[in-house]
């Protein structure tokens, strides 16, 4: 699968992306991923071992001659966000990606490409066995479960890497380096909501909401996509006029995707489902204009279900479910004043379900002030307490405070004049790069993070532009080879 990978240019670091692509690797499944590097790394001859967590590291002695030059770290994760179109069936657990060329890009097949951060994963590889490469003592680390719950850096171990320097490969912008990051956090709400039977005037009908762009929840958060969860909840709103009563409801699957679908069945009148219907439509066309120009090709869709549900939330429960969830907080909260451009503190609902009155909801909140993201989880907190819902903060992980005078960004950013003819845009991300969770391991390291350029990430959309992957592996040699000629400190 994926031979043509081989093709292109640079060929080693595309040689391991085709492994990549070819071993399934959701978050929470690196296992087989891990042990074929391991075998790799045998036949390298190189040194490798594992936290107790199962975080990956493979040394490689330093070129003789720079065994005084800084160690080098080089840092990605393993997993991949699983994401398809609904229409397309795929087993993130046990097919490969499949992948083709368009147009100067390559992208999968209908599902996410894993080129975050697949790509940084192959390139560190490729550098491992670059026998021409002068380098100075290196290290990659390869961490698990970054994208369900940043668990591999949260329990990375302490005292463990031996590196004076970290080069983060997990960006998505040419032409840019990133010196800090957002911190964040998943607020879960849970509830046991009570139901009543259909009474026997009640048809049910099947809700949905397709055909959004979706993204990543933090680097998308302000281009004003539609998120599928935020504008079914409000179809929903508008259809308690007609006695609706929500049953079930499935909306997004990761915290970190914008979710592009949304799903709901219904119990209301039947001699109210033919006003519904003309609702709904009226809807579709009124969503359709708002989102003209950031989000094409919503679709809303009522239709009557064969096998009726026997329970759906009784009125007052669906009422304030719906409620809730419509004056949740969601999207961009604030914009930073410090650094012009950023978001500040934004939230995204992830994950929505309801089945058999059992309520599940997962927000990701970011930020870049640690207080802000505390703020938003206690709004949820307060608001949820009223519907008698539990809400619990999981999975919180640190910024990475920028450090503008770093002697690691300065010489990236000589280089990058030297081989692109251009200064790099230095910038801070709205997203949860491992970086501030390493720096507090690891308060010694000096880090920045760059990559080449991926567009729709954490979506079926997900693409790279190949030109930009040439750039980046000339800068990441350039970068080692720069490095090998200092002196450690």
């Amino acid at each position: 699968m994926n031979a043509h990978l081989e093709q292109l240019s640079p060929q080693p670091l595309w040689r391991h992306f085709r492994t990549l692509c070819n071993t399934p690797r959701p978050s929470g499944h690196e296992a087989r991923l891990v042990a074929l590097i391991e075998a790799w790394a045998d036949a390298q001859g190189l040194a490798h071992d594992r936290d107790a967590f199962g975080n990956l590291r493979i040394r490689k002695p330093a070129s003789p001659g720079h065994e005084q030059a800084p160690g080098v770290i080089l840092q990605g994760h393993l997993d991949m966000v699983a994401q398809a179109n609904a229409d397309h069936p795929h087993d993130f657990t046990r097919d490969p990606i499949e992948t083709h060329v368009n147009e100067g890009w390559l992208q999968a097949r209908q599902t996410t490409l894993g080129a975050d951060n697949g790509l940084g994963v192959a390139a560190a590889l490729a550098v491992l066995e670059d026998e021409a490469l002068v380098h100075g003592p290196l290290e990659a680390l390869f961490t698990l479960e970054e994208e369900s719950s940043m668990g591999g850096a949260l329990n990375l171990a302490e005292g463990w890497l031996e590196g004076q320097v970290l080069l983060n490969l997990d960006s998505e912008d040419r032409g840019e380096v990133f010196i800090g990051c957002a911190g964040g956090a998943d607020i879960v709400v849970e509830a046991q909501l009570p139901t009543a039977e259909l009474n026997e005037d009640e048809v049910a009908l099947r809700l949905s909401l397709t055909g959004l762009s979706g993204g990543h929840s933090g680097i998308d958060i302000h281009r004003g996509r539609g998120n599928a969860n935020r504008l079914l909840v409000r179809v929903l709103r508008a259809l308690e006029a007609f006695d609706a009563r929500l049953a079930d409801y499935h909306g997004g699957t990761l915290r970190n995707a914008l979710p592009r679908e949304a799903f709901a069945t219904l119990a209301l009148p039947a001699d109210e489902a033919e006003a519904a219907g003309e609702k709904v439509a009226a809807l579709q066309q009124e969503l359709r204009a708002e989102l003209a120009g950031a989000d094409e090709g919503l679709t809303l869709a009522l239709h009557p279900l064969v096998s009726p549900p026997a329970q759906a939330l009784n009125a007052h429960a669906s009422r304030m479910l719906v409620a809730a969830l419509h004056v949740a907080p969601y999207g961009v909260e604030r914009m930073s004043l410090d650094v012009p451009g950023v978001v500040e503190t934004s939230n995204n609902l992830g994950v929505v379900n309801l089945a058999e009155g059992r309520f599940h909801l997962c927000a990701l909140v970011r930020s870049l002030r640690d207080s802000a993201a505390a703020d938003i989880a206690d709004r949820f907190r307060g608001l949820f307490d009223l519907i008698g819902a539990r809400t619990r903060v999981e999975n919180a992980y640190p910024g990475w405070t920028p450090d503008p005078d770093s002697a690691l960004l300065a010489r990236f950013r000589q280089l990058h004049q030297q081989q692109l003819g251009s200064d790099p845009a230095v910038k801070v991300i709205h997203a949860g790069l491992e970086c501030g969770i390493l720096a507090g391991k690891y308060p010694h390291l000096d880090m920045i993070s760059f990559g080449p350029l991926i567009r729709g990430a954490h979506s079926p959309n997900e693409r790279v532009e190949l030109n930009s992957v040439e750039e980046f592996w000339k800068l990441l040699k350039g970068m080692i080879e720069s490095l090998a000629n200092e002196k450690a400190a």
